[in-house]
């Protein structure tokens, strides 16, 4: 068997080639970001794209009955892969790094390998995952929660838009609902490479973040019904105004995170009213609001404050007040050993790094469920991400695609006690 080194390389301009003709597939005009919801004709185009560049080298493609699409190098072991992989879908606003890079990293990693010619002790395997964005079927990681058994795939299937749009039936419209079963066979190692879409890295100009874990997500819906009426004619006194709720919820969610500290965060970035005039009071007001946490008592008591707060101050407003749970993940923390290589490898290749968590939802958090799991950041300029000026220097795709590289080929001679052989 012939040992990996360090000499062994991705080729960044076929990674940025790549990125460049995927962000192209549902392209915004006028800017270099790209909207390619789960789903929709753009998804299946670039979905496309990309199983085509699989067949291009020669993977076994597996389909499943959530649309997860995943190829892994032919090897005769028959032993379960290390995998590699992301989202290829996009917010409506997105940009062409987010989940892209993952998925188009990691077909870049075995090509290198295969051009290189090593002979492996197991394969290599690289997905993309459906629904990762969460942004036109919710939950978020929808593809890989069912992946991973978290939810029935039939459950997944009748899950509709706000559009009324159904999961199974877009699938089928696009030929991407697959025959292969959920939940599926755990991989030997997971690893994800991402852009930090954040700011630390940049900031102390860090080249790798080495992620530790993905703190708890925690989205409740909150619909506020009051009474709809004229602007000018009703009195302060008589007014059931849930737009006044929904603002004074918006600033305790500010505050609620300034007073916990750490690495809570709060925020409402979802806010509907009714009729939505400028001379009417609402009558319903419509918000998401978004906790996250690393640690999961701290959550809890985030949201148990965040509820008591949204009652407390619709009952003064005399306003009815519903809360629906949209999303809830607990906070993941990775397997030591898999974060432990991504350091080494880092520091193999002569690059600075530093443990991290994140502050975002990745598939990675689902994978950790059934097998070893880690995650590599690499730097996103001015921390921006789920935007259309979203932007990672080639250099630093690069570095990140390295250590991608060689964290995947170490990997595959690691041994974990209890993962699939």
């Amino acid at each position: 068997m012939t040992t990996p080194d360090l000499a062994l390389a991705i080729d960044v301009d076929r990674l940025v080639q790549r990125l460049f003709e995927l962000g192209e597939i549902g392209a915004i005009e006028g800017t270099t970001g790209c909207a390619r919801l789960a789903l929709t004709d753009e998804d299946r185009v670039g979905r496309d794209l990309v199983v085509t560049w699989m067949r291009d080298l020669g993977l076994d493609i597996s389909i499943d009955g959530i649309g997860n699409v995943v190829g892994t190098m032919p090897h005769r072991s028959g032993r379960a892969p290390v995998m590699t992989g992301s989202h290829i879908d996009t917010v409506a606003t997105g940009g062409r790094y987010d989940g892209n890079l993952g998925v188009l990293a990691g077909l870049e990693v075995i090509e290198t390998v295969l051009a290189a010619g090593i002979e492996l002790h197991r394969p290599l395997a690289v997905g993309f995952f459906t629904d990762e964005e969460g942004a036109r079927f919710q939950p978020d990681m929808l593809g890989s929660l069912v992946y991973v058994g978290g939810m029935p795939v039939e459950d997944a299937l009748l899950i509709e838009s706000a559009d009324g749009d159904v999961v199974g039936e877009e699938l089928e419209r696009i030929g991407y609902r697959g025959p292969a079963p959920v939940p599926a066979a755990a991989p030997h190692a997971f690893v994800e490479l991402h852009i930090e879409q954040g700011p630390v890295l940049e900031d102390e100009d860090i080249t790798i973040g080495a992620v530790e874990g993905v703190q708890g997500i925690s989205w409740t819906e909150v619909t506020l019904t009051g009474q709809s009426c004229h602007a000018g004619t009703t009195p302060m006194r008589l007014r059931r105004d849930p737009g006044l709720v929904a603002a004074r919820v918006a600033s305790f969610v500010r505050d609620l995170a300034t007073e916990f500290g750490g690495t809570q965060v709060g925020t409402v970035g979802s806010l509907t009213l009714t009729p939505n005039l400028v001379n009417v009071v609402a009558s319903t007001a419509t918000m998401i609001v978004d906790l996250r946490n690393t640690d999961e008592q701290i959550l809890q008591a985030a949201e148990q404050r965040f509820r008591d707060f949204v009652v407390d101050a619709a009952a003064t407003e005399r306003v009815d007040v519903e809360l629906r749970p949209v999303a809830r993940f607990e906070p993941v923390e990775f397997d030591e050993r898999v974060i432990s290589v991504v350091e080494g490898c880092a520091r193999d290749l002569g690059l600075s790094s530093r443990r991290l968590p994140s502050g975002a939802g990745h598939d990675a958090q689902m994978l950790a469920r059934i097998c070893p799991t880690g995650m590599i950041f690499t730097k996103s300029v001015n921390g921006i991400s789920h935007n259309v000026t979203e932007y990672t220097e080639p250099a630093d795709l690069a570095a990140g695609a390295n250590v991608l590289l060689q964290t995947m080929l170490r990997l595959t001679t690691t041994e974990f006690d209890g993962a699939a052989r």
